[in-house]
């Protein structure tokens, strides 16, 4: 087996030895001709040397075949023929031995040799220059590579889990239900535990595969005059048993109004209650217990605005600009564990409906999440 492992092994390696000699050849008809390219160059600015007089000084010209091949030109290469330059253009001061040696003669020829030096040195830095960034740029494009086959490895995975969760999330309600066989009260705790658990987990994966569709796709929106304050009050009521459960008291206001206000955007109700619900319950999960979450509804001239205020420990001033970034969680006591995506989805939605997204410190404690859109004068009113 191993006689036939190896016979394999060469004869799966034949087929690429012509085209390797190939590339040798070529890569050393290339070497060949660059040689006898650069012999000629040097030779016609030697004899221009020997042709003109000694005050005419012609080695600048080295520089023409130095500068010509300077990317495919090692620091060894460049070094001889800089080296041979240089001593071409001294040897012009006895050869051919016309004219007597003047001051003068020498000096150019010095200051020519000056010259070649520095080009020399300065090719073979251009030609790190370029090599680097050559080498930079191609660490970027694999990086490129590898994020773009992580996003979609990631989106991927997220869709195919939200079949395995949507089953595991009926069949626990088929228990609760009682559909197979007497379920005791302690049970029923622990079933409707295990239920909202699965429920958290299938918003972690929708969100994830929403935000990649979006940074991808674009947010498709279906706008028609909507009411915010409805949204609100719908986003307040289904996260009740979140606020329940940390014993967080929820108020729904519209500031320095005592009635109930209508707040007309044009915008997706469906993905404006998920900026209320993502907020609210941001708002929640950083709050003590025993504490209160403000939600606050008001028209400030042209622009309906909304505004989350916890009590909670605040936001440290470093992850201002951090907070409503791609699965940024932060460091301080005021994050809590998440995705890290419930932020950077609200910023979506809202940028891609016109509107604005901030947050800040609230006086004397916590901190204030908030939201403006575009007002609208609703048709029926």
């Amino acid at each position: 087996m191993a006689l036939r492992t190896n016979s394999l092994s060469v004869s799966e390696q034949t087929p690429h030895q012509p085209q390797q000699t190939l590339l040798l050849q070529s890569y050393g008809i290339d070497r060949f001709s660059r040689f006898w390219v650069t012999v000629g160059l040097f030779g016609i600015v030697f004899a221009l040397e020997l042709l003109t007089p000694a005050d005419y000084v012609m080695g600048y010209l080295y520089i023409s075949p130095i500068l010509f091949f300077k990317p495919r030109l090692h620091r060894g290469s460049t070094i001889v023929l800089v080296a041979i330059a240089v001593v071409l253009t001294l040897l012009n001061i006895w050869i051919p031995g016309k004219q007597p040696i003047q001051p003068a003669m020498v000096a150019n020829r010095l200051i020519t040799v000056v010259a070649l030096i520095v080009t020399g040195l300065l090719s073979d830095r251009n030609r790190y220059i370029q090599q680097t960034l050559a080498q930079q740029q191609a660490k970027l494009q694999v990086q490129e590579q590898l994020a773009s086959l992580r996003e979609d490895f990631t989106s991927t995975l997220a869709h195919d889990l939200k079949t395995p969760i949507l089953g595991a999330i009926e069949t626990l309600k088929a228990f609760d239900r009682g559909q197979f066989g007497e379920v005791q009260p302690k049970q029923k705790h622990v079933l409707g535990v295990t239920i909202r658990s699965h429920q958290t987990t299938l918003q972690l994966v929708e969100t994830l595969l929403d935000v990649y569709r979006n940074d991808i796709e674009g947010l498709h929106l279906r706008q028609i005059p909507i009411d915010l304050s409805k949204l609100a009050e719908s986003a307040a009521t289904a996260l009740f048993d979140l606020a329940a459960s940390r014993r967080v008291h929820l108020s729904l206001n519209y500031g320095n109004s005592e009635f109930r206000q209508f707040l007309w955007v044009n915008g997706d109700a469906f993905q404006l209650e998920r900026v209320f619900a993502n907020l609210i319950a941001n708002a929640i999960n950083h709050s003590p217990r025993g504490a209160k979450v403000e939600i606050v509804l008001s028209t400030q001239g042209s622009q309906q605005v909304v505004k989350i205020a916890d009590t909670g420990a605040g936001i440290q001033p470093d992850e201002m600009t951090h907070l409503f970034g791609r699965f940024y969680q932060g460091e301080s006591d005021r994050q809590a564990s998440g995705s890290g995506l419930g932020l950077y989805l609200a910023r979506q939605i809202v940028e891609a409906h016109g509107g604005t997204i901030w947050a800040e410190n609230r006086s004397p404690q916590g901190a204030i999440f908030g939201f403006r859109l575009p007002a609208i004068v609703y048709p029926a009113s």
